[in-house]
């Protein structure tokens, strides 16, 4: 966050029983960050099941809803960034955004708990009785408040706790790792448990009750919040970069008369910066935004040396790092095709689970198709455990040049897993669709586990190409804009899950022309063509391929700015200077 990062307000009081911040801050943090991803998750993994089976909602209107509302859940950040950075603070953005999702969850509940805010239930999938407005309209109000709630709690909670640890003292820094270390390790025990205690009591035992508990603890994150209150640092907001940005944009248009092709006497405002850290030199791409930062007379410095009104002119740090977003901007779409495939395992994926055969023993024991979500993040773990145990020392000995995979290999490893993950879904879900039609039932024969390598591929992808994504963020971007690359992020799965939604309007309206049966539609797969939707997403997967291949990946070498050193490559530099 762009906040005012005054070293006094690091420095702890004399007296020890009032000092602030530190772990006896943190813990209360890292307590509230627990309860809030264990009900945050709890809701995500099952969410398209319970408006499938609760609210028979057909299958294409289940995966829209889940789209949209993910999308918006990832959009919303990028404006509770700017709120938290310019206006409120850290502190009162996560509070307002626990405050939020709470009601939101309540009302989610409330519309479980009360038969007569849901449709009857569904005997027969070919007709079955549609919500009405109202009950819809709880369903949606819920569904959004908790989607404005995440725009308060995704850009702030990691970077409140960080707040709290004073990183320019190597202590301040082991602490902060350590932080995080804690922070991941929390996030995939309250992942764990929402993927399997949580989702199982939803499927098989009440929904009521598995929704009361994310509601209860949305409740107990914001009471441990508050009991932390006092033990706070709490940074005063200082101004967004995103307002910066904006001031280049407007500051250029009004001097763009200004030829600096030609004028070698043109003086720029270029005042050094507070952290060496940030200190940037001015290149001679695009050209027309510099512009922003010319001083045309000198009546537009005060007698401070700063300019009199800041949407006219501008500094040189501020035009570059409008140019450092610019040049990562198409490799940023690369990711966002990429990331297509991501969203389809948690809403088409779930649905072929639904109607597959999920008993398991004599028992007859059912799993719940949420369960698979947890394929993903075991993939993923796997494969970063072979990656920095086994790979980079295989690659230090064998190697010469580097030890590790870079950006750009990464990303294209990534593309690559996703076109692989929509040709295997495709291939799935025509033997899956077949075993079903020859039986002549609503559910395959075929087992559930059928989907493991796709939801294992969905994971591979995001390995390489999600986790790149956010490194190129943060190594490619200025030290000062790190979290509102992690917003930029966010934004990039919100765009995706919107293009899942109008991909899925886009076929549905061009395949059942002159009457033809659509690809999608209805409340039964099987009667669907599920399998062209997925090759449908492989092709544009190829495309992006060709795209970030022949287009997008030379804008890597484009250094606007120095590229700093990721923290991988920090460690290689160590780890080579002491040998």
């Amino acid at each position: 966050m762009a906040e005012s990062h005054d070293s006094s307000a690091h420095l702890p009081p004399p007296s020890s029983s009032t000092q602030l911040g530190g772990w006896r801050a943190v813990k209360y943090i890292l307590g509230n960050e627990t309860f809030e991803k264990l009900a945050a998750m709890s809701l995500i993994a099952n969410l398209v099941v319970y408006l499938h089976t609760q609210y028979n909602l057909d299958n294409t209107y289940s995966a829209e809803v889940f789209s949209i509302w993910s999308g918006f859940s990832n959009f919303l950040p990028l404006l509770g960034a700017y709120l938290a950075d310019a206006h409120l603070g850290k502190y009162h953005m996560l509070f307002f955004g626990l405050i939020v999702s709470f009601l939101g969850m309540a009302l989610v509940s409330l519309g479980a708990g009360i038969p007569s805010l849901r449709p009857p239930a569904c005997t027969n999938p070919s007709d079955c009785i549609q919500p009405t407005g109202l009950q819809l309209s709880v369903l949606y109000i819920g569904l959004g408040l908790l989607a404005l709630g995440s725009g308060g709690l995704r850009p702030c909670n990691i970077a409140f706790g960080a707040d709290q640890f004073d990183v320019s003292t190597e202590k301040g820094r082991a602490q902060l790792e350590s932080f995080c270390n804690w922070w991941y390790l929390l996030f995939t025990v309250a992942l764990l448990v929402a993927l399997t205690l949580v989702v199982y009591i939803q499927t098989n035992i009440s929904w009521l009750l598995g929704f009361a508990i994310p509601t209860a603890c949305f409740a107990l994150s914001a009471v441990l919040f508050l009991l932390g209150r006092k033990t706070y640092i709490r940074l005063k907001p200082r101004g967004s970069v995103i307002v910066d940005l904006v001031k280049v944009i407007v500051a250029a248009s009004r001097k763009r008369h200004v030829n600096i092709g030609t004028d070698s006497e043109l003086s720029y405002y270029d005042p050094p910066p507070s952290d060496p850290k940030m200190t940037v030199v001015r290149t001679d791409r695009f050209p027309c935004l510099d512009k922003a930062s010319v001083i045309m007379n000198a009546n537009e410095l005060n007698d401070e040396g700063k300019p009199r009104d800041g949407w006219r002119l501008c500094s040189v740090q501020q035009v570059e790092e409008l140019k450092a977003i610019l040049r990562t901007t198409p490799v940023w779409v690369a990711g966002i095709f990429c990331f297509l495939s991501m969203t389809q395992t948690g809403s088409f994926g779930i649905l072929q689970a639904i109607q597959m055969h999920k008993s398991v023993g004599n028992h007859h024991f059912n799993i719940p198709p949420a369960w698979l979500g947890l394929v993903p993040m075991i993939s993923l773990s796997i494969w970063i455990y072979i990656y920095e145990k086994i790979f980079i020392p295989w690659a230090q000995k064998a190697l010469a040049g580097g030890r590790r995979l870079s950006i750009e290999h990464r990303i294209l490893i990534g593309i690559v897993f996703s076109i692989v993950c929509m040709v295997v879904s495709g291939t799935v879900e025509v033997q899956r669709r077949e075993s079903a039609l020859k039986q002549g039932s609503f559910e395959s024969p075929s087992s559930m586990w059928m989907l493991v390598p796709q939801f294992a591929l969905s994971g591979l992808t995001e390995a390489f190409a999600a986790i790149a994504m956010m490194e190129l963020l943060t190594t490619y971007w200025p030290e000062n804009m790190k979290a509102i690359g992690g917003a930029v992020f966010f934004l990039s799965l919100s765009i995706a899950n919107y293009l899942t939604t109008i991909l899925i309007e886009v076929i549905k309206a061009t395949t059942s022309l002159n009457g033809r049966t659509p690809w999608l539609g209805g409340n039964d797969l099987n009667k669907n063509r599920l399998e062209y939707y997925y090759y449908t997403i492989a092709v544009i997967g190829v495309l992006n391929l060709f795209y970030f291949s022949f287009f997008a990946r030379h804008f890597l070498y484009s250094k606007v700015l120095p590229v700093r050193p990721s923290v991988a490559e920090q460690l290689d530099s160590e780890e080579k200077g002491t040998r």
